[in-house]
């Protein structure tokens, strides 16, 4: 039996539904998912296991054309980079939206001859009308691509796009231990745990002003000590950010913990701690170190 293994990239704006159709296909909650745009910032691989394959697929940021800070120039260069190290594109559209209205990336990988899967994501929205209209447009954009309405969330045709990546494999040996569903440390889901409860608790700039690491993990038979800390630009959004007598963090930590747990499959003992790193946002040194550059 032949074994057949490469990388399939996740390319598309932000929100369309990248992140949920990784985890389902994965079948592990490996990206973060919340309603607000920006929510995947970094490059994050979701490895999906048989006998006689391995796909490396790759979900990445959503697209932005205008950075307005060095941390979003750097979470583009992930999808730059992106644009050359697959073997295909999965380019990933919201059901409604036009291709007229898509990045420049979408008129890049237009012309790469490489295999490309269209996918119209969330297509419960529209009649079966409409449905057809959005995929005769993209079909003209990408004549020689597949073009596939699904529903990521409610599992429509996610069983379709994991066939067509399979028949883009190339023949070669796994690239990854076939135990591994992704390349990221405990610490990196630790974080990223931390960070959608910020995104889902608070509203305007605060959620985008911050960013978790993890000082300790260290794990027992029958628990893991984590320690946090959330950094944010300024003192002003530390008050916000613990919330009166703490109750805001201390709402955080416990949604956190929970959703650790599952994750883990562990007790979690969790201590979060809010730093003010000024500007880290703009700052080369401080996204080295939050590992947004080399």
């Amino acid at each position: 039996m032949q074994h057949r293994s490469g990388f399939i990239n996740l390319l598309g704006k932000p929100n369309v539904g990248k992140s949920t159709l990784m985890n389902a296909l994965v079948g592990e909650r490996l990206s973060i998912i919340t309603p607000k745009a920006q929510t995947t910032r970094h490059r994050i691989y979701g490895i999906i296991n048989a006998e006689d394959f391995q796909i490396v697929l790759s979900d990445l940021p959503g697209i932005i054309e205008d950075p307005g800070y060095m941390m979003q120039e750097s979470m583009m260069s992930f999808v730059r980079t992106a644009l050359e190290d697959a073997d295909a594109f999965v380019y990933m559209v919201e059901a409604g939206d036009s291709p007229e209205k898509q990045p420049e990336i979408y008129r890049t990988i237009q012309k790469m001859e490489m295999p490309v899967l269209v996918l119209i994501n969330k297509m419960d929205k529209l009649t079966q009308e409409k449905v057809q209209e959005q995929i005769d447009l993209y079909q003209n954009d990408f004549p020689a691509a597949k073009v596939l309405p699904i529903s990521a969330l409610n599992g429509f045709h996610v069983d379709e796009t994991l066939q067509w990546m399979l028949a883009q494999l190339p023949a070669g040996p796994a690239y990854y231990d076939k135990d591994a569903i992704t390349d990221k440390p405990e610490r990196f889901f630790a974080a990223e745990i931390i960070r959608e409860k910020i995104l889902m608790n608070y509203t305007k700039e605060i959620p985008y002003s911050c960013e978790v690491t993890i000082e300790s993990f260290k794990e027992d038979e029958d628990i893991i000590r984590i320690r946090a800390v959330i950094y944010v630009e300024r003192d002003s959004q530390k008050i916000i950010l613990i919330g009166k007598d703490g109750a805001k963090l201390k709402k955080v930590g416990i949604q956190s913990r929970e959703d650790m747990e599952k994750f883990f499959q562990k007790r979690i003992y969790l201590e979060t701690f809010v730093k003010v790193l000024s500007n880290w946002r703009n700052n080369d040194r401080s996204l080295r170190s939050f590992g947004y550059r080399e």
